[in-house]
């Protein structure tokens, strides 16, 4: 699926005619009477075709090759503006920009109209977008799941010396990259209690009953790799209350309710983050996890369901869950309700069929930074995950106490229940036990990770820990940002180092060179002045 990098899909001519046409019939306006805004749309959607393009094509080869796709979770996707990157991506930029050119336009000036989703606000959301990005561009096939927070990240003013943080209201004109997909959408459930109850040969078959529902509706953003036709899928959820529910108070009258209850399901995809300090921020952030995980999980088991029945030994070969810190880790127990609930395995094939599906990445080296969730907010919130997170640990316990019989401290700090005080769920270690691999984002990190924060475990498992660099991509942050630089690497090394990056090794021979020396000098300059 690799293109020629050098050979854009679209003439100077052929963009020109298309956005003059976007710019009629989708924005009304002929190029006199239009402004930035109506620029950056026009431009956007001539962009946006050759994306989608690339997606259909993505999407046609998985099928046919019946390809494993990596199922990338994280509560922040830092994706940054996407208009520069799609169209190095695609390779329309030259052409994009002598078509503007000709009408009197500058690309620069129009990119920097476009608005930046604020879904995450660092280092994780960052990886998370860079990986998205280097997965489309190695031909890997890759959905990535988040939330599509109404409001992201702040927005930074400064009045009077002081910094005053403002609502990021950056869906507020549309954005052009997203595509709704409303037939997808999926019910999620909270709340409620389990009843006991005999299933068939008087086996213990539990009904999670009286929960309360709502739905998970999705909004795919395309994430175009570069020089080749590989486009990823972002899939960001956003929370809705049932129509039916409205309708039933509205016709008996409680208006404030129905909309009161309204506000309480949209509340789970409006912010970034919810306070932790209050009983009802914590709650409402256990809720937005549970939801990123439930909704990604029903998703992914639709697809697989569609292309391969009911062959659940399948699973492991075709679906790989990627949890990007221990916000997803919830993705490990709504996976063996869902195998063991709604499918009907037994427990011991299913927790085989998770852990091989299952790797977590570590993030922080802060033992009081890990995540743990009490078990009583557990119990309000998540019912049924209570009891198989219980039923995890105490077969993992047995486990471990055959091994350490005689050191009880070890089983302690092993578990998934904290029992000290308040009982608590300790997330990354409900990640770690029910995953195959375990990453930290650099070699000294994942040290530091085996010896100082979970050295329990890395004595107990191993092999299950390895080191994964956090990378950065090339395209946004050299091709990009640089471009001058960019170009004076290509004229002396080619192109191939926008799809791998150690293709740079070949500038160590050219360190000495002082036309290099001095061009590098002079993009220094001038990117400074």
């Amino acid at each position: 699926m690799v293109r020629d990098l050098q050979e854009p899909p679209l003439s100077p001519g052929e963009f020109r005619e298309r956005f003059l046409h976007y710019l009629r019939y989708i924005r009304g306006l002929e190029l006199r009477d239009a402004g930035p805004a109506d620029h950056l749309a026009a431009v956007e959607l001539v962009v946006r075709e050759a994306v989608i393009d690339g997606a259909v094509a993505s999407r046609d080869a998985w099928a046919e090759a019946g390809a494993k796709v990596v199922h990338y979770l994280s509560m922040e996707f830092l994706l940054g503006r996407l208009l520069k990157n799609n169209l190095i991506a695609t390779g329309l930029e030259s052409s994009a920009r002598e078509a503007l050119e000709g009408l009197g336009l500058d690309l620069d000036l129009i990119i920097e109209e476009e608005t930046d989703p604020g879904l995450g606000n660092g280092g994780l959301g960052r990886l998370a977008a860079c990986f998205l990005d280097s997965l489309a561009t190695l031909d890997y096939p890759a959905i990535g799941y988040g939330l599509r927070y109404d409001y992201g990240m702040f927005r930074q003013e400064i009045e009077r010396g002081w910094q005053v943080e403002r609502p990021d209201t950056w869906l507020a004109g549309g954005y052009a990259w997203e595509i709704p997909r409303p037939d997808l959408t999926v019910e999620i459930r909270i709340g409620g209690r389990v009843e006991w109850h005999q299933g068939a040969h008087g086996k213990y078959r539990p009904r999670w009953v009286e929960w309360r529902s709502f739905y998970a509706v999705p909004h795919d953003i395309l994430i175009a790799g570069t020089g080749t036709d590989s486009t990823a899928i972002l899939r960001l959820w956003s929370a809705d209350a049932p129509k039916e529910f409205d309708f039933q108070i509205f016709s008996q009258g409680d208006y404030l309710r129905a909309v009161a209850d309204r506000e309480q399901v949209e509340a789970i995809t409006k912010v970034l983050y919810p306070s932790d300090y209050v009983e009802s921020g914590r709650r409402l952030r256990l809720i937005q996890e549970y939801f990123l995980v439930a909704s990604s999980i029903q998703d992914t088991m639709n697809r697989f369901r569609a292309a391969n029945g009911e062959a659940w030994d399948l699973l492991p070969d075709k679906v790989a869950f990627q949890l990007n810190d221990t916000h997803p880790a919830l993705t490990v127990a709504e996976l063996m309700r869902f195998l063991v609930d709604d499918v009907g395995l037994r427990w011991a094939r299913a927790w085989e069929l998770v852990r091989a599906t299952c790797s977590y990445t570590n993030h922080t080296l802060l033992p009081e930074a890990l995540e743990t969730w009490p078990v009583r907010l557990f119990e309000e919130v998540l019912p049924r995950h209570v009891q198989i997170i219980y039923e995890i640990n105490r077969r993992f316990m047995e486990g471990v106490s055959q091994r350490y019989p005689d050191d009880p401290e070890r089983l302690g700090r092993l578990s998934i229940l904290h029992e000290d005080g308040e009982k608590r769920f300790r997330m990354a270690n409900l990640a770690i036990v029910g995953s195959h691999t375990v990453n930290g984002v650099a070699k000294l990190h994942t040290e530091l990770l085996k010896k100082r924060v979970v050295r329990d475990f890395a004595e107990l498992w191993p092999d299950r820990f390895v080191a994964i660099t956090n990378g950065i991509t090339p395209r946004r942050w050299l091709l990009a940002c640089n471009p001058r630089l960019a170009e004076a690497v290509t004229r002396r090394l080619g192109d191939d180092w926008v799809r791998d990056l150690d293709r740079l090794a070949g500038l160590a021979s050219l360190a000495e060179d002082p036309e290099l020396q001095g061009e590098v000098l002079d993009v220094k300059l001038s990117n400074k002045v």
